[in-house]
């Protein structure tokens, strides 16, 4: 039935409606997509120290990211050995060794057994280790892929390398996170997301200072944004800042260094810095916004002052979960450098706003009489790279 439809689909247009609400291709998403392309599980900065984890669920299978006592950051199945219960329970902690609450099997950060009770003289604690996750980071971002053969992806983290070596995320913290359940399939919270031809009239507190295009390119780019980009370029060469594009990593992942709009520093409801202390070696607020893309499920803007990182995880056919956590320097000091609650204005209402955009969008696609409908190839074009670089990994990791 799948390969059929993606036989069938017609170009540029949305997608049948089972893609967006069948328990049964919501299941071959998480096999298929979430279980074989690399997928944004945090961030560095939240494995400060050695022992330090967290864990993440990508459809059942339970994962554990850890820093090791060589300083190393691995990943693996959060799932005991012995009889197959979860290992970490909290979301996050600092432990010397990892140790299964049920029998007390007890793993070393390396994910090796060291411990195990009563088994008997012949058991062979090195056959009974932790099974490993595939797991990189780069530029203060970690990505696992449940896969033993996962697709490339080291130009993309090399460029992340690059474009966020000024912002020297390891040496961050999450000031705010918040965490929503969109009632919506994880397609049409990312469609969402890929276009701003909805911004206009849903998202003013965002419009205050961003600029709905980033590329030259672009067929709505103005005169005027023209040589905005050319005036910030010339600004961002003076200061040693990277923003030249040099990789298009298959529609999967996209990174851009782009003006806010003439007069803001930052997204919030005024546009100016909401932290006093700059990221890493950033020396002036006016650094515009580094837009991260990584399908299948993150988008991030980089400031000046803080850089906002949102993460997608699907939780069931017509269910997202929709994590944001907005970074700003380790020693930025709450209520004297940044207010919380003025950092994370803005996007607290934009996300709001776009639950119930993809919310009412999953009410109408449910409907007996929706019918795959075109996308603006000029305001949509984002939506229409998403869902060619989602039915062509489909088409390729089904085989």
């Amino acid at each position: 039935m799948v390969k059929t439809m993606l036989e069938r689909r017609i170009p540029d247009y949305t997608l049948e409606q089972p893609f967006y609400n069948n328990p049964e291709l919501f299941r071959i998403d998480m096999e298929e997509i979430f279980g074989k392309e690399w997928i944004f599980a945090g961030m560095t900065c939240e494995l400060p120290k050695k022992g330090s984890f967290f864990t993440l669920e990508i459809g059942n299978n339970p994962i554990l990211i850890v820093r090791d006592n060589k300083n190393e950051i691995s990943a693996f199945h959060n799932v005991c050995r012995h009889r197959g219960s979860k290992i970490c329970l909290a979301s996050k902690g600092k432990s010397p060794k990892l140790v299964c609450p049920y029998h007390q099997w007890a793993y070393d950060l390396d994910g090796s057994l060291v411990y195990a009770s009563d088994m008997g003289d012949d058991f062979d604690r090195t056959q009974f280790n932790l099974h490993p996750v595939q797991c990189k980071s780069a530029g203060g971002y970690i990505f696992v892929c449940l896969s033993d053969n996962p697709p490339p992806i080291q130009e993309f983290l090399d460029d992340l390398n690059h474009y966020l070596e000024p912002f020297d995320m390891d040496n961050t913290k999450i000031a705010v996170q918040s965490e929503i359940i969109e009632k919506a399939n994880w397609k049409l919270v990312v469609e969402n997301n890929r276009e701003c031809y909805h911004c206009e009239g849903s998202h003013p507190e965002l419009l205050a200072s961003l600029l709905e295009w980033d590329d030259n390119n672009d067929p709505r780019s103005t005169p005027e944004f023209k040589a905005l980009v050319a005036e910030k370029q010339a600004l961002w060469d003076g200061i040693d800042i990277p923003y030249l594009f040099t990789g298009t990593y298959n529609n999967r992942s996209r990174i851009v260094r782009t003006p806010l709009k003439a007069g803001t520093h930052s997204m919030t409801l005024d546009g100016q810095v909401a932290s006093k202390k700059l990221l890493g070696r950033v020396p002036i607020p006016d650094l515009g916004a580094l837009r991260i893309l990584h399908l299948p499920n993150s988008w991030n803007h980089g400031m000046s002052d803080n850089l906002i990182a949102f993460q997608i995880i699907p939780v069931s056919p017509q269910e997202t979960r929709v994590v944001t956590r907005w970074l700003v320097h380790k020693d930025a000091v709450e209520g004297v450098d940044y207010d919380p609650e003025n950092l994370s204005a803005v996007w607290t209402a934009t996300n709001a706003q776009d639950r119930s955009l993809a919310e009412n969008n999953q009410r109408g696609v449910n409907s007996v009489a929706y019918r795959p409908g075109p996308y603006s190839k000029t305001f949509e074009f984002g939506v229409i790279n998403f869902v060619n670089w989602y039915c062509e990994r489909l088409k390729e990791n089904l085989g």
